[in-house]
């Protein structure tokens, strides 16, 4: 039985910018995160597509294989709310199991609803046209286990709908290549054509034991059972970070302005943080410099999740930045809070005469404030619209932003 509908919506973030504007509909467009020719497309339609135009494609590069290309910068906020309305659509017609990301999401089916899958798949399909938006369009894979129906999406793209049954197992995988499975990366693919695997026949002829030795771990067992069909439990998984990262566009990379961002950037995740109930004991500071150097160095403190305490250790980190560096342009800057754990409120500690629990109520108390009368009304510092606008919502391959995120 076919047991999940997985759905994957098509060059989303481009489809999103075309629904809205009706201009640019059959044209080529990419989604970048600032306006500048030096950053990468993140999205790009399927016109830029023809073109070789792909997530990752530098600007410049991409103007060059598309002189008409259509840049936009990306609105996170609008996108998640795309979402939210896609995912109200989709349970209209079936209960969500698992959101995978902004654009993916999978349905567990009844046994009453395989058997009507293909029905559900178009009804699905016509109901996001009708009630989202006629460009905002989606593959569907229909298959025994939730691995299978994701790669199913692929299959055909754009708008297909795609079964993999169980009698279809395994060849109907062999007209795959390597890197089209769900965990076969770059590096992966390596490895197995290092161990003469140079399709997907050969790695299916593969065993339990063989394919656990190829991966070199029980990743290989779990892959070797998703081929076939079998239901693998999701891994329980446990967040040791919380950051933020952004490209910087050229009037914002000189070192002053630079910062202003990267303590934007700290704020957002030490809020975020609090949100989620927990501490950190680790700062880390990573940034690109022009002449595409690299600096990243890192500092411990206590188990905290105020704000104060980590802007101490990102002025500090900062300095120690501009000393190596001196005054060359920053292009890109990351903050992460790491080694995270549950907070405990009974734990207290003082820190320049104040202590642990003032610092934080001191933090909780201006993400009241900004969740009440909107993001930025007070913080740390002084911030430009310009800072605000870099550092706003942005949606990650791992998180989507919830609207109540928006104060951060």
């Amino acid at each position: 039985m076919n047991r999940w509908m997985y759905i994957d919506f098509n060059s989303y973030f481009a489809s999103v910018e075309q629904q809205l504007n009706p201009k640019i509909r059959g044209l080529p467009v990419a989604i970048i995160p600032v306006e500048t020719d030096s950053t990468c497309a993140i999205a790009a339609s399927y016109e830029a597509k023809a073109f070789g135009v792909k997530t990752g494609t530098p600007v410049w590069e991409a103007k060059k294989m598309c002189p008409n290309l259509i840049c936009i910068v990306a609105q996170h906020e609008v996108y998640v709310d795309f979402h939210e309305r896609i995912i109200q659509e989709i349970g209209r017609h079936l209960p969500i199991a698992k959101v995978c990301s902004i654009d993916e999401v999978a349905c567990e089916l009844l046994e009453n609803e395989s058997r009507n899958a293909e029905k559900i798949a178009k009804n699905i399909k016509a109901g996001l046209k009708r009630n989202v938006g006629e460009c905002i369009r989606c593959s569907i894979g229909i298959a025994p286990n939730c691995y299978l129906a994701k790669i199913a999406t692929d299959m055909q793209k754009p708008d297909g709908l795609t079964f993999i049954n169980q009698e279809d197992l395994p060849h109907k995988l062999y007209s795959l290549q390597l890197r089209d499975l769900v965990g076969v990366g770059a590096n992966m693919e390596i490895r197995l054509k290092k161990q003469g695997i140079l399709d997907i026949k050969k790695l299916l002829s593969l065993d339990m034991c063989q394919l656990r030795k190829v991966w070199g771990s029980v990743d290989g067992e779990r892959l070797w059972h998703q081929l076939r069909g079998f239901e693998v439990p999701d891994r329980i998984t446990k967040r040791t970070t919380v950051g933020h990262s952004r490209v910087l566009p050229p009037e914002l990379r000189f070192p002053e302005k630079a910062r202003a961002i990267g303590l934007r950037l700290l704020s957002k995740a030490a809020s975020r943080l609090r949100q989620m109930g927990m501490v950190a004991s680790k700062l880390t500071l990573w940034a690109r410099i022009e002449e595409e150097s690299y600096f990243e160095a890192s500092m411990k403190c206590d188990q905290v999740s105020d704000s104060l305490t980590f802007l101490s250790l990102f002025n500090e980190l900062w300095s120690e930045m501009i000393r190596h560096t001196g005054n060359l342009l920053i292009k890109h800057v990351a903050v992460t809070l790491q080694d995270l754990s549950l907070r405990d409120k009974n734990q207290l500690e003082l820190f320049k005469d104040v202590s642990k629990e003032k610092r934080e109520r001191i933090s909780e108390a201006l993400d009241r404030i900004n969740q009440k009368y909107g993001k930025d009304s007070v913080s740390f510092g002084v911030l430009s619209n310009d800072d605000r606008e870099v550092t706003g919502m942005k949606i990650s391959f791992t998180r989507i932003p919830k609207k109540d995120e928006a104060h951060l």
